[in-house]
């Protein structure tokens, strides 16, 4: 079946990369697909590169193994193999059509009709394919909603989300990587009458979708739409009111653009508790733990902050508590929310020169150990630590500043008051 190309455009850099290059020479009539297609169209540094072929996917794997690449089977049952070429690697997937979708999973077939697996992926843009030599295939109109910053569902965007729920998240991820100007009116009435199916989803690609969304350069209007069709409050429930809102203050302070950070200001309390909720890994979690602690921990000292404070004695005994990082974290959500609310509170210079004397304080160390404490006599056990915790809470309230003799002075004054007290009377 002849298929000709849309148009022809100067083949992009990333074709010339030796895996891209290697698994295109191997299999005649693949096109590159995907992110790369979209990216390379947008002047994006283009990540990963995805490639299709008219075979199936043993045959995929032959070829390519027979052109020397090494070949790893990530997605056979998909029909999608991974090359690798001195330590790049491009993912090559069959030409599929679906045979039965519940939502979460399909059932494919393999095909050679390059149409008939554009029609089955999920927005114009992402159903573009380049060849080797700058051929450029469009049946969907990508090209033009893409240069139109205008993210559309191929075909009718019901159909589209009834077969992966998912989609109805990458929508927004999309919205806020590609989208310019309103969104697409369709997809947004789709959306928001399936919002009932995002139940479905597992919670683990849920979290993936929800950091990769975080990730774009200014995610704020695109959560805005997420409140607003009911996505946001149904996958985090009602704390996440006023999510975009402390977004887009996060964007106007100049706060890094940390798609964690940016998790953690989506919720105006349990965002621990919701990331577990969405299987997210224990440093993920502890980390919005640690910093709800020092958001805790901070909250008291604003009218400090405001008027120059708090002075280097409090600043020490917060950095003995808390990782400087965590600080950082908590001072950029609280003066956010204050500015998304307008709260009283310290001032944007203030707070910068608050976040600046973390950044330069040195962070303190308790100096003793257990071996300090055997040194002098303490043997270990239960109360060996509970001296130790005792002279720590010493050197914790004078500031974090008495040195390790001090401190072992304080244990042995505080040994000789229990030997004395332990003494008989007379």
């Amino acid at each position: 079946m002849i298929d000709p190309p849309t148009t022809r455009i100067p083949p992009p850099a990333f074709l010339a990369s030796p895996a891209p290059a290697a698994v295109l020479a191997a299999l005649p009539g693949a096109r590159a697909v995907g992110g790369a297609v979209r990216d390379a169209l947008t002047n994006r540094p283009v990540a990963d590169v995805d490639v299709a072929a008219p075979f199936p996917p043993a045959e995929i794997a032959a070829r390519l193994t027979a052109a020397g690449l090494r070949v790893h089977e990530t997605g056979l049952a998909h029909g999608t193999v991974t090359a690798v070429l001195r330590g790049e690697p491009v993912e090559v997937t069959s030409l599929r059509r679906d045979v039965l979708t519940d939502g979460r999973h399909a059932v494919v077939e393999w095909t050679t009709d390059w149409r008939e697996d554009a029609a089955r992926r999920d927005f114009t843009m992402n159903a573009l394919s380049l060849s080797a030599t700058g051929e450029l295939w469009d049946y969907f109109g990508g090209v033009q909603d893409l240069a139109a910053g205008r993210v559309r569902f191929v075909g009718d965007p019901a159909t589209r989300l009834a077969e992966d729920h998912l989609r109805a998240l990458r929508y927004f991820r999309f919205q806020a990587r590609y989208g310019n100007g309103e969104p697409d009116p369709a997809a947004v009435a789709a959306i928001r009458a399936s919002v009932g199916s995002l139940a479905r989803l597992s919670v683990e690609r849920v979290w993936m979708e929800f950091k990769r969304l975080l990730e774009a350069s200014d995610p704020a209007g695109a959560v805005a739409l997420m409140e607003e069709t009911g996505v946001l409050p149904a996958l985090l429930g009602p704390d996440s009111l006023g999510a975009s809102r402390h977004l887009q203050a996060l964007a106007e302070i100049g706060a890094p653009a940390d798609p964690m950070l940016r998790f953690d200001a989506l919720l105006t309390h349990g965002t621990a508790a919701a990331a577990r909720r969405l299987k997210a890994s224990n440093e993920e979690v502890q980390r919005l733990v640690a910093r709800y602690r020092a958001g805790h921990d901070i909250l008291p000292l604003q009218p400090g902050i405001a008027v120059g404070g708090p002075d280097d004695d409090t600043l020490r005994r917060l950095l003995a508590e808390q990782p400087p990082a965590r600080l950082l974290d908590a001072a950029w959500l609280r003066q956010a929310v204050n500015r998304a609310w307008g709260w009283e509170g310290p001032d944007d210079a203030a707070w910068a020169r608050f976040r600046s004397r973390i950044e330069a304080m040195p962070v303190p160390a308790f100096p003793l150990q257990g071996r300090d404490a055997i040194a002098l006599g303490v043997k270990p056990g239960p109360e060996m630590g509970r001296l130790l915790a005792e002279t720590r809470r010493w050197w914790w309230e004078g500031g974090c500043t008495a040195d390790a003799q001090a401190c072992r002075s304080r244990l042995a004054e505080m040994m000789k008051d229990i030997h004395a007290k332990a003494l008989p009377e007379g």
